[in-house]
């Protein structure tokens, strides 16, 4: 794999090399089942895990730090810049703006109950 301070633009603010030390092996479960839905093994070998693992943190670790990089103009990461960044990757741009709008909906939802359970606790 490659190292990932090797891709720091000259200018850019360089992380300590203590915050690439992350925990192996937090996502192994999640990425178990996922790679089974997409017809893997129901149990891939603990290296092919590991390795997924290891690309996938990569690749969000690596959009993050791009998303950082748009933002710092503005001062302030929002989601906005996740999804420029993603323009390009149609199926994944359509992907993050309906589970936003599902996480909305979801969010107006539970508003609702909490309402109702606020009458309902004042009418007892």
């Amino acid at each position: 794999m490659n190292n990932p301070t090797s891709r720091w633009r000259a200018g850019a603010s360089q992380p300590s090399e203590s915050s690439f030390k992350r925990k192996r092996g937090v996502f192994q479960k999640d990425l178990q089942h996922m790679m089974y839905g997409f017809g893997d093994d129901p149990n891939p070998l603990p290296e092919t895990v590991a390795l997924v693992e290891d690309i996938v943190v990569e690749y969000v670790t690596d959009l993050v730090h791009k998303a950082q990089d748009t933002a710092s103009k503005r001062g302030k990461l929002l989601t906005e810049d996740f999804l420029f960044l993603i323009r390009k990757d149609v199926p994944k741009l359509n992907r993050c703006t309906e589970l936003l709008s599902m996480n909305e909906e979801l969010k107006q939802a539970r508003k609702a109950f909490e309402v109702d359970e606020e009458k309902l606790a004042s009418i007892d």
